[in-house]
């Protein structure tokens, strides 16, 4: 069944290059080491150097090839949404968003509360109490800001966030190596507590995120070609960072039960001194600052597109000089601020389950558009036939399924995490049956202007 969907006003800002986006994927993805030191703490140094250099071939690597394909043979506004759209028709496009929406509210809140964490290690006073939320909605506000200056603003921001970020832990990781020269290596057993389920999901967060870079893609310099490159260059570049700087402190002999949230700085005192700490400290509170500012970028672009489809109020689809939807992002940042309450592990078990499912449906759409438009022009194609996609989707499908029963423990109130994240996937149905009841009374109404239309898609 033909549906016609609305086109998007034409952009004529300035468009991201190779290394804007190469550098505003990283800090989508992970912004640096910061946020491992739990699964050091719960799996101790040799597990967590497994688990990191394991999980991105059956997570990330997976994850990256089937984006490369369909960011470069549908390069259009809102990305993911747009896949699953063209694919399985309207309902599970909207299912797609609103998944990866609420997971936003999860997702975003933690980098302010890292932000406050890293602060609190040589500022305790600025983070006590009140003051640690004054810290977090002022970094939400710094990132709304920053993103009306437009996606080619936020994009060359985080080539130097990104280097500044890294800096520190290049000095750590020569310091580290030093230190190992001389003194006894850590062990590689396990620590205290073992809690390895609670490490996995904490690397699966670690390791997520690659799909959100295409919500921009109309606002991307070729596409077709940029994106594919960047997803790979991005996850080995991901997978360094992460597996370099914790050999680094294994070999240096630093016990792994020292490791909690924020322990880097710590790791910096004892190796470096007090001067390495604080620039520790600083970036990164500063990476925290560059992955909020990147996603803040990404995700306001799927209410827009979702909007201009009409999903959602048409009051969405206004954008200010730079074509930033504004009207979206401040939307989308309220949103985000007011789940600033939950703690770090909460909000990653959430977000870990939703991401997740829109996740299955982004691999869903692969396959699907394999079958019914195999002459579709594929800039870059994950190499084989369609049951090589199919398979392709096996291991974060798996992995999805161990962070429904991963996450049995943790509780939102008294309601289990997995029973409240599927609780919030199944709201997708009712908001989307009132999503299609507006969308029909504004069609349907004397004074609803005409809208041009794409070509049609399948339904």
């Amino acid at each position: 069944m033909p549906n016609a969907v609305p086109s998007k006003p034409a952009q004529r800002a300035r468009r991201l290059r190779l290394l804007p986006l190469l550098a505003a994927t990283y800090f989508m993805v992970s912004g640096g080491p910061y946020g491992l030191e739990d699964i050091i703490g719960f799996a101790g140094y040799g597990r967590a150097l497994v688990l990191l250099f394991v999980l991105p071939f059956l997570w990330s690597l997976p994850t990256a090839l089937m984006i490369g394909e369909l960011a470069s043979s549908v390069p259009e506004e809102g990305g993911f949404y747009a896949w699953v759209r063209r694919a399985m028709g309207p309902f599970w496009g909207f299912q797609e968003a609103w998944l990866s929406l609420a997971a936003s509210v999860f997702d975003m809140a933690i980098y302010p509360t890292i932000f406050v964490s890293y602060l609190g290690r040589i500022a305790p006073s600025l983070t006590r109490g009140h003051r640690g939320l004054v810290l977090e909605i002022a970094v939400v506000i710094l990132a709304t800001l920053w993103n009306l200056r437009g996606a080619a603003s936020v994009g060359e921001g985080s080539v130097w966030m990104w280097l500044v970020a890294l800096c520190p832990f290049v000095a750590l990781t020569g310091f580290a190596v030093w230190t190992g020269a001389h003194t006894a290596h850590a062990a590689l057993g396990p620590p205290a507590k073992l809690d390895l389920s609670a490490a996995i999901l904490v690397a699966m967060w670690n390791y997520m995120g690659w799909d959100n870079a295409t919500t921009i893609a109309s606002e991307v310099e070729d596409p077709q070609r940029t994106y594919p490159r960047v997803m790979l260059l991005a996850a080995g570049l991901v997978m360094l960072t992460y597996l370099i700087p914790i050999a680094a402190v294994a070999w240096a002999g630093i016990p792994p039960d020292r490791f909690s949230t924020g322990a880097w700085v710590d790791a910096a005192h004892l190796l470096g001194g007090s001067g390495l700490a604080v620039c520790v400290v600083l970036a990164g509170s500063l990476d925290s600052m560059g992955t909020f500012n990147a996603l803040t970028l990404s995700y306001t672009r799927l209410p827009y597109a979702m909007a201009c489809d009409g999903l959602l109020p048409r009051a969405l689809t206004r954008r200010n000089a730079a074509r930033v939807p504004w009207v979206a992002l401040i939307v989308c940042a309220i949103c985000w601020a007011l789940a600033l309450g939950l703690t770090f592990e909460r909000l990653i078990s959430i977000d870990v389950l939703l991401w997740g499912m829109s996740l299955i449906l982004e691999f869903a759409a692969l396959v699907v558009l394999r079958r019914r438009e195999p002459d579709l022009p594929r800039p870059f194609r994950v190499p084989g036939p369609t049951w090589v996609a199919f398979l392709l989707g096996s291991g974060p499908v798996a992995l999805m399924f161990f962070a429904l029963w991963a996450a049995r423990g943790e509780h939102v109130g008294r309601v289990p995490a997995s029973l409240f994240a599927l609780a919030i996937a199944a709201l997708g149905v009712p908001l989307y049956a009132a999503a299609r009841r507006g969308k029909d009374v504004a069609s349907s109404a004397p004074s609803a202007a005409p809208v041009r239309s794409k070509p049609s898609v399948r339904m």
